[in-house]
């Protein structure tokens, strides 16, 4: 058997995306409890594996993409998104543990390589490592092969889907300054970053406008007015009603989404009961489903354009308080709805259909914008819960962002999760 077909036969959907496809419509109709029971109904039927290397080839794209210095977190999501799906397509193009190791080492190489070419020496080095630990046979040869077939397809699938660094932050001029208008915030009054998010190509949402939500309350509302009320109190820098709990959860969540939540689906792909191919079709689907989010939020933003809370309380006509400086700086870009909270609900909703509401374990989460500050989670909306209330506490959101843009994100989820079978998973 010498000769390597020039593209995969049809594919069987794989048990992982078989699975996730049951709890998101479980989820939805049933609710987290259901999508729980539902789960162990349908337990993979993979062979189990060691998940050394699943955890061997995250680590190194994490510090790959790491290396590459994204500024933008889609693009960083992006490119984790296009380097597992094209793993997981190599993974499920055939059998056999040479084969899938081989298939799996050699995708996501190349996918890392051609989307990061500076690190192809340490990146050539570590698939080399890989590949000598796989015996030498035509099933290490046809998984080369694999890998690299699927790799040069994904790429060639997103190239030009606009979540690149200069697609995504083309130049954008504000609109004149109104109340509820965004304007430029202090410190830096730097222009908006990231405005051409909001038209990058998704994977799987209809359109990018397919879960926008309603537009933020009416200035005179007592729904802002409330929300305005909270974040001035307890947002300020030298806020007297924030208690040191809060504070210490506000710098917390103000990593990066995926600093967070990496730790925590890592330790997800930490379970022998997994296969290669679940851990890779999981990474995959964490990460479609979070760049689609991220899309979606943005559209909205720049949709609605609203107004920071730091404008509001500096400029605003309700008690305005041109000294006033939130805990943390604003992000450069419109308020409405909330970038951070929007992947938390996406990321929730992909993790909940893996493992139902809870994690295995209790994941155990570190941040370096919070030295010293440990989280333990035991429910995986422990972590929308506390991005909600740490980004009111920041002094950079009202809550009312928060909780529409983390319904945004679990919409996201539920719409993506039945069909990653599009993908070819």
């Amino acid at each position: 058997m010498k000769q390597v077909r020039n593209a995969p036969g049809p594919r069987k959907r794989g048990a992982l995306v078989a699975l996730l496809s049951t709890l998101a419509l479980a989820t939805s109709l049933l609710g987290a409890s259901g999508a729980a029971a539902h789960r162990h109904e349908h337990r993979p039927s993979h062979p189990t594996t060691d998940p050394a290397l699943s955890l061997q080839w995250f680590d190194i794209t994490k510090t790959t993409v790491a290396a590459a210095g994204f500024p933008e977190p889609v693009t960083q999501s992006r490119a984790w998104a296009v380097s597992w799906l094209g793993a997981a397509r190599a993974v499920r193009d055939g059998f056999g543990a040479r084969f899938q190791t081989a298939a799996f080492a050699t995708a996501l190489h190349d996918t890392l390589v051609a989307q990061v070419p500076g690190q192809q020496a340490v990146l050539d080095a570590a698939l080399a490592s890989t590949l000598a630990g796989v015996p030498n046979s035509w099933e290490k040869r046809l998984g080369v092969a694999a890998g690299q077939y699927e790799a040069k397809k994904v790429l060639a699938e997103r190239e030009g889907d606009g979540l690149d660094t200069a697609s995504v932050d083309i130049p954008y001029t504000p609109p004149p300054a109104a109340p509820g208008v965004w304007q430029p915030t202090p410190p830096t009054f730097g222009p908006a970053v990231r405005a051409g998010q909001k038209d990058g190509r998704a994977f799987l949402l209809a359109s990018n406008n397919q879960f926008r939500p309603g537009p933020p309350p009416a200035l005179g509302s007592d729904e802002f007015l409330d929300a305005l009320a909270e974040v001035r109190a307890v947002g300020q820098d030298t806020s007297a009603t924030r208690t040191p709990e809060q504070t210490d959860t506000a710098n917390f969540i103000a990593q990066d989404s995926f600093a967070l939540y990496g730790q925590a689906l890592r330790e997800v792909l930490n379970d022998t009961q997994h296969s290669l191919l679940w851990d890779a079709e999981a990474v995959a689907a964490f990460h479609i489903v979070t760049v689609d989010a991220q899309i979606a939020i943005f559209e909205a933003k720049y949709v609605y354009e609203f107004w920071r809370p730091v404008t509001a309380i500096r400029t605003g006509s309700v008690d305005p308080d041109p000294t006033w400086t939130p805990l943390l700086a604003t992000p450069r870009h419109p308020e409405y709805p909330s970038g951070h909270a929007g992947y938390a609900g996406a990321a929730e909703g992909v993790l909940t259909a893996l493992t139902g509401p809870r994690p295995p374990q209790p994941i155990a989460v570190i941040a370096n914008t919070a030295p010293g500050s440990v989280h333990t989670y035991t429910r995986w909306s422990e972590i929308t819960e506390e991005t909600i209330d740490g980004r009111v506490w920041e002094g950079v959101h009202y809550r009312f962002s928060d909780e529409a843009a983390a319904k945004v994100g679990k919409q996201v989820a539920a719409w993506d999760l039945p069909r990653l079978h599009r993908l070819g998973l």
